[in-house]
């Protein structure tokens, strides 16, 4: 039996509590202190001790410190003798609920107001770190409770707990479907309470008047889906502990009271994690809005992976083996729930907070399957590389001032139609040192490079897998295989070139051979280009649609090409130019011509004069032409002898 007695005055509130438990020959007095619980506060609990034993002068008495500071004092008293000393402790000004008996040390078993529940044991532990194998900590076919879900969530009744648990248990036939109907209505039932989180005395977090008022904060919900539980006859817990939600800042350190709640219920002989205050949806920065966002992530989580965010003040709650020190919770990465909704496995590093080495941060993400990723360094994409990988992504950061820089990863599914990108990691850059030579063109788009994303497009064996292309001489050159159906369209990007779009293309010759796909490329100057590559179908009289882009890098100052010659509209896919290259010809010299041309009658260079091609044995028109006397000289050809001639190229000539 229990008795609690209240007793109040200017400075605070003193519960003494006596707790009897009567074996056959022996009383057991059990007086327990526990540190007071805060809300999403940010605030933090204090270390505690081993267990020790303490003699006392009128009986035993056994003295227990949790790893969190929870204290326990149980006095052995011999039959027909009484209790002499009482435990008196404060919480604090003003009246407040006595705190559950959360993660408390007692051979095996715990008080949650019904009686003796045991304390998780080896059987409820899972490895750390986690196996990837599953998010959740039982094996559950989400399809089979969508009948009960939709049910659950359109339970209207309010009039009282007993009442609302008796017309959700309906549709329940188990324990796992009873938790789940509970879980499912107070996600989509009860908002999170934003204006008692800023002002307690504006809140209740009894589980009655949770219900009355639908609305609560952290302690409100996991005491209702505790009440609740307790109704409909399934075992659960109200644990209490450190967390990483609301106000938490990547690196922080974790000291005094507890600053979140949430539940353990036993299932199958085993404990399992839930938390139905994020599962119900999430507020705003500032914590002034709250929106309904349902989250199946936190039902029955992986304890390997609900210890990212949740720190029991029990480690035993962590259930785990091994369990985490705080420290190691407190250094550990932060991964939200879409991290691992969208298949993402792990990162590299693990820790919120990355050191530059030489001037560059780099972070890689494994995952499942394919994903499509970007990034934010201080609000923008700029100063970073991202490469898709099949399985992940990689991302190299070269911020360009010291300091301290924000990182965010936004993510989302290869498939489907979702169209909006979500945050999936957030990282803290300290840049201790720049390289300048890292700096990329503002019209750098990201991804960079070719990838699983890019074959899909019909982009197939690139001759260059990597997203930089180095080239000293300024000249390089790129080979894909095409899919069927499929038109390009390339263009080149500098910061440094006051080039027109149309002269910079001039600097990019496409040659086609087969299903095979060539362009060269001549730069201009020195410096970081951006080779951008449009497809769509050749049957698609739409647009052509951006696919993806390469960096391209010379160093070398002197370097100084000329433009390719200007192609026009009856040149076909299938010729080929192999001299001469460059679109600007020397004056007075006689210039020799080259090209593989198919299904025409006739061909000719045309300068001052008019000089005919000739058709050789391996299958090339050549010859030459002299510049003397003209500005420009053009290519043309006749398809038969009753067409006229089209114009194929053209060349301009240095003036002298």
């Amino acid at each position: 039996m229990g008795t609690m007695e209240f007793k109040k005055d200017a400075n605070a509130v003193t519960i003494e509590m006596l707790l009897i438990v009567r074996p056959q020959k022996r009383k057991t007095v059990q007086r327990v202190q526990t540190d007071r619980e805060t809300e999403i506060s940010a605030s933090h609990h204090s270390q505690g001790q081993p267990v020790q034993m303490q003699p006392d002068e009128q009986a035993p008495v056994i003295t227990s410190y949790t790893n969190e500071g929870t204290h326990v004092t149980v006095e052995v008293h011999p039959r027909n003798t009484t209790p002499q000393l009482f435990k008196k402790f404060s919480l604090g000004k003003g009246v407040r609920k006595l705190p559950s008996l959360t993660g408390l040390d007692n051979k095996g078993f715990q008080e949650n107001g019904e009686g003796r529940v045991p304390l998780p044991g080896g059987k409820d532990l899972h490895a750390y770190p986690w196996d990837k194998s599953s998010l959740k900590s039982m094996t559950l076919d989400l399809q089979q409770f969508e009948k009960l879900d939709a049910y659950a969530s359109k339970v209207s009744v309010k009039n009282s707990i007993e009442e609302l648990v008796k017309a959700l248990l309906r549709e329940a036939r188990n324990d796992l479907e009873k938790v789940r109907a509970i879980w499912m209505w107070i996600c989509h039932h009860i908002e999170y309470d934003v204006a008692g989180f800023h002002n307690k005395g504006q809140r209740s977090c009894e589980p009655k008047d949770v219900l009355h008022t639908g609305k609560s904060v952290c302690e409100g919900y996991a005491g209702l889906f505790q009440q609740m539980c307790s109704v409909a006859g399934v075992r659960c817990m109200k644990l209490s502990g450190y967390s990483k939600g609301y106000s938490y800042r990547r690196g922080q350190s974790f000291t005094g009271d507890s600053d979140h709640a949430w539940n353990a219920v036993y299932l199958d002989g085993r404990w399992h994690l839930l938390d139905s205050t994020w599962g119900s949806g999430s507020v705003n920065d500032s914590c002034s809005k709250f929106t309904f966002q349902y989250k199946e992530f936190y039902f029955l989580t992986h304890p390997a992976l609900f210890i990212n965010n949740h720190f029991p003040d029990n480690s035993n709650w962590q259930l785990l083996k091994p369990a985490l020190t705080l420290k190691e919770f407190e250094s550990n990465m932060l991964y939200n729930s879409q991290f691992y909704n969208l298949g993402m496995l792990a990162t590299h590093p693990e820790t919120p907070i990355i050191q530059t080495v030489n001037g560059k941060a780099t972070i890689s993400i494994e995952s499942r399957a394919p994903l499509l990723f970007m990034f934010k360094l201080q609000g923008t994409e700029e100063h970073g590389l991202m490469t898709l990988k099949k399985n992940g992504m990689k991302l190299e950061i070269y911020p360009q001032k010291t300091g301290n820089h924000k990182l965010q990863v936004f993510a989302k599914p290869a498939k489907g139609s979702e169209d909006h990108y979500n945050e999936v990691l957030e990282y803290t850059i300290e840049c201790s040192s720049v390289d300048k030579n890292m700096c990329f063109p503002k019209d750098l788009r990201q991804p960079v490079g070719p990838s699983w994303f890019t074959e899909r497009k019909g982009f197939l064996r690139p001759s260059h897998p990597e997203p930089i292309i180095h080239t000293n001489d300024g000249r390089c050159s790129i080979t894909f295989t095409l899919g069927k159906d499929i038109s390009i369209l390339p263009s080149l990007h500098s910061d440094n070139t006051s080039l027109t779009e149309d002269m910079r293309r001039r600097h990019i010759m496409e040659i086609h051979r087969g299903n095979q796909t060539e362009f060269k490329i001549h730069l201009p100057h020195a410096g970081k280009f951006v080779l951008r590559l449009f497809a769509k179908k050749k049957s698609d009289p739409g647009n052509y649609n951006y696919i993806f882009n390469y960096l391209i890098s010379c160093p070398n100052t002197e370097v100084k090409w000329p433009v390719f010659p200007e192609y026009y509209r009856n040149w076909a896919e299938s010729y080929e130019l192999l001299e001469p290259l460059a679109g600007l010809l020397p004056a007075n010299r006689n210039v020799q011509f080259k090209l593989k041309l198919h299904s025409i009658a006739k061909a000719f260079v045309k300068g001052k004069d008019t000089s005919p091609l000739t058709l050789s044995k391996d299958g090339y028109w050549e010859g030459t032409c002299n510049t003397s006397g003209c500005t420009e000289v053009c290519v043309m050809v006749q398809e038969n002898a009753n067409l006229k001639f089209s114009y194929l190229l053209k060349y301009e000539v240095e003036t002298q």
